[in-house]
């Protein structure tokens, strides 16, 4: 268990239990393998493709693989925000696939364009994630046993739900990759490690520096700086903005250092522009 003043997390192979004490906690979500949010209090919003999903209590969510996306996790009046996810990873669907029987396989299904889904209510789905409260309320590790058997019953609720999930659940070509500077030219003012940023794109820390390589002359780390000092010139240009607030506002996090970088970038220091 991990725990901060504003974050709670669980996580146990592929079932994963965050909770918020804090509104507006701001997630990047790309991961690999498909993932199934249900939402126990509070709500999440999540935008995708300039469109806003509202996940309230009670409700659930999946998200498909190779997809990125933001989360906001709040709180709602009393209540804050907590909920629940469970991540198939692809040895699981093969498993379930293998023993399928193909027969059972609805025929004709068309394979979605959408990459979030809302999920009906219904007794499978809820009385599954009421199952794995005690152990989280009592911080008891449920065994792999268990786990396995949470998973596999997620995928049978997410087929009973739907015929769509076949294709999505069950497509097992190799993941591709997301643009690297459409990524960052998203999130260079987000607080992010090198290697968050290329677990987000879908790539090992290597492939992404060696990938970077091919689409700038600078360094990861340099390009985000250099994207953050020209936002912040064209806040403070457009006095749009103090210099005690933008230097935040576009990612520093110490005054004197985006001074001292400013002044290098532009040969003056951001109280004279």
């Amino acid at each position: 268990m991990k725990t901060n003043n504003t974050l709670q997390t669980i996580s146990y192979s592929g079932i994963f239990l965050s909770c918020y004490t804090d509104n507006n906690q701001k997630c990047i979500h790309a991961t690999p393998e498909h993932v199934l949010v249900y939402v126990y209090s509070g709500e999440q919003i999540i935008e995708d493709r300039n469109k806003k999903i509202k996940v309230g209590a009670g409700q659930c969510v999946f998200i498909r693989r190779n997809h990125q996306l933001t989360m906001y996790k709040n709180g709602k009046g009393k209540d804050n925000y907590k909920g629940i996810s469970l991540t198939f990873n692809r040895n699981v669907l093969r498993e379930f696939y293998s023993k399928l029987k193909k027969s059972d396989i609805p025929k004709g299904v068309a394979v979605s364009d959408k990459n979030v889904f809302p999920i009906q209510q219904k007794v499978d789905i809820t009385s599954l994630f009421e199952s794995l409260t005690p152990y989280f309320n009592q911080n008891v590790k449920p065994s792999d046993q268990v786990i396995h058997l949470k998973l596999l019953e997620g995928i049978y609720a997410l087929l009973n739900n739907s015929d769509i999930f076949y294709p999505l659940l069950f497509d097992f070509t190799q993941p591709w990759k997301i643009d690297i500077m459409e990524f960052l030219n998203d999130h260079y003012m987000d607080e992010l490690t090198m290697d968050e940023i290329a677990i987000y794109t879908g790539r090992s820390l290597a492939t992404f520096k060696r990938d970077f390589k091919k689409v700038s002359n600078l360094t990861p780390q340099r390009w985000i700086i250099q994207k953050r000092l020209e936002s912040a010139y064209v806040k403070l240009k457009e006095k749009t903005g103090k210099v005690q607030d933008v230097y935040l506002e576009v990612g520093f996090k110490n005054p004197s250092h985006f001074s001292t970088a400013f002044k290098k970038q532009f040969g003056i220091s951001p109280t004279e522009v």
